[in-house]
């Protein structure tokens, strides 16, 4: 079987990392001391206290720090008069092969240099160092590589970097470990968050959005926690690009070595001159769009083992009528349980969440996408934005329901932004509904009306923490996901100031196909089909090439 893999070069190289992690387990809703199952609920909501103690380090990473340091001439450039590098001066090239083989394959990609450019005097264009894409073909599934890139003809290669293939897609092969993590920036709780992350080694990685918050920067690397307090009088939403250099030679340790899919958030937006948008985020990430029939970078899908991952997007359009919603209709119909049992989705803002942080902000794609997803059986939800943890109950429509999705809000990667602390259901925290829409989604539609039914009848908010929110908790972390067989999956969240392996937050989600069938028919002869993630994956690999 041809699989293939693909590589992103850029700048910088560092070696790979190993270790052992145990995991202890917390006693945070323990059932007899045991790990509880989503059928034992719904269970009763439960708010862990605020640990005061317990803030982390919100600041951003200097660029003097030797974790982002360049450590090669001739990447970024930034100011006035710029001249953009040729991409055809340096070649694309890996060699690869099985691990403990010679690495006797080569592959030639294709390299880009984009540009975040700006038409208002005073601010300070930018041009990216060469970015390089690379197909590697023939992989087996479930292997360990290694593989290094550059160009030969000028003698510069990287060191020697490893990466494993996901297992084949069928019901009994899955993942060891999945890392979940969203808002993860460029601050000192980032480097915690990253360095448990890398303790559980994970097989993948999934970044629900936000990735490195250069938009919290002027074009001069001014940066502030808020954006619009400090700079509301600038005429566009400007944005340091280095910042992106910086989070790419941190993050290397792991994303040279694990795969990582990427989905947007309203951080990634980015606009520039010629009402351009995403232009980084696309440009240095990598996206199985076309394979999955996805004419975006915004959207798209892909098999990992027996999961289907669906990466939605919440800042283009997502109504009935639009390219998303009908290539949604497509992707899920297209999905074969049998194969792929587990069906898990994944988008930016979320649609349960009890924080008064963007409380209801994303009511409109709710409105627009949850009867389909709820149609075909979607297991579980991750997202992030809110910047706190907080898991569900199964829920649909506002209302407990068994076969309804689990819901993960995990937007708590460690960014520079405050933590969200306050709920909306507490007394005076209740936003006024006007305030809610963001206008970055479905161009500040309002659609969060007040409940018509329920507890909350009458109401915009809940006086209570809300029956579909199981728990949460306002720390720093990020979660691990472990499939074990067709029915059940056992979802981890960890604290920052925790110890390794320890959880605060576990619980298997079983799923019951049984008791919930899909209801449409899956669709023959579609012109598309699911990507299986050993034949288009991605990373950043940065080597000293430039």
């Amino acid at each position: 079987m041809k699989n293939s893999f693909e590589l992103k070069m850029g700048s910088a190289s560092v070696p790979f990392i190993i270790g052992v992690v145990v995991l202890v387990m917390s006693p945070l809703l323990k059932v007899d001391g045991r790990v509880p199952t989503t059928l034992e609920g719904p269970f009763e909501p439960v708010t862990v206290p605020l640990d005061k103690s317990f803030r982390g380090n919100a600041m951003d990473l200097p660029d003097t720090d030797p974790l982002v340091q360049r450590t090669v001439q001739g990447e970024f450039q930034i100011g006035d008069n710029i001249e953009a590098l040729d991409p055809e001066s340096v070649g694309s090239i890996v060699e690869y092969g099985r691990y403990g083989r010679t690495m006797s394959h080569r592959s030639k990609g294709y390299s880009l240099v984009y540009s975040q450019l700006y038409p208002f005097e005073g601010l300070q264009n930018y041009t990216s160092g060469i970015i390089h894409h690379v197909r590697l073909t023939g992989l087996k599934p479930n292997t360990l590589y290694q593989y290094r890139c550059g160009d030969p003809s000028l003698s510069a290669m990287s060191e020697v970097h490893y990466f494993r293939t996901m297992p084949e897609s069928g019901p009994n092969s899955y993942p060891s470990r999945i890392a979940i993590v969203g808002d993860l920036g460029l601050t000192y709780n980032t480097t915690s968050t990253v360095d448990h992350m890398i303790s559980n080694h994970p097989d993948l990685v999934l970044l629900v959005g936000d990735v490195s918050y250069a938009n919290m920067y002027l074009t001069n690397g001014t940066g502030t926690n808020c954006y619009s307090c400090s700079f509301s009088d600038t005429p566009i939403h400007e944005t340091y690009q280095p910042r992106w250099d910086y989070w790419g030679r941190y993050m290397q340790p792991l994303i040279s070595n694990v795969p990582i899919m990427v989905i947007e958030g309203n951080h990634e937006l980015e606009e520039q001159a010629e009402n351009k948008t995403f232009v980084a985020y696309s440009s240095r990430f990598a996206f199985p769009s076309e394979e999955s029939g996805s004419s975006s970078t915004l959207y798209y899908s892909f098999n990992a083992g027996g999961i289907h991952f669906i990466m939605l997007g919440a800042y283009t359009s997502f109504d009935k009528s639009g390219e998303q919603y009908k290539w949604l209709e497509k992707d899920l119909a297209s999905v074969e349980r049998e194969v792929t049992p587990w069906l898990v989705a994944t988008w930016h803002p979320p649609w349960y969440s009890t924080y008064t942080a963007h409380f209801r902000e994303a009511e409109c794609m709710r409105v627009e996408m949850e009867d389909l997803l709820y149609q075909y059986g979607v297991d579980i939800v991750f997202n992030g934005h809110v910047h706190a943890y907080e898991r569900s109950n199964r829920v649909y429509n506002y209302t407990l329901d068994p076969c309804g999705p689990v819901y993960v809000t995990v937007g708590d990667g460690g960014n520079r932004e405050k933590m969200a602390i306050t709920h909306a259901d507490e007394p005076g925290n209740c936003p006024e509904p006007s305030s809610t829409p963001d206008k970055l989604i479905n161009g500040g539609l309002f659609c969060g009306f007040n409940f018509t039914s329920g507890p909350a009848q009458g109401q915009f908010c809940w006086d209570r923490q809300p029956d579909y929110s199981a728990i949460r908790e306002s720390s720093f972390g990020h979660g691990i996901l472990e499939v074990k067989n067709e029915t059940h999956a056992l979802w981890i969240w960890h604290r920052n100031q925790d110890y390794y392996g320890i959880a605060g937050d576990e619980i298997y989600i079983v799923r019951q196909p049984q008791k919930c069938p899909v209801k449409p028919k899956v669709l023959k002869n579609l012109d598309m089909a699911p990507v299986t993630i050993f034949k288009y994956l991605k990373q950043f690999v940065y080597s000293k090439i430039l």
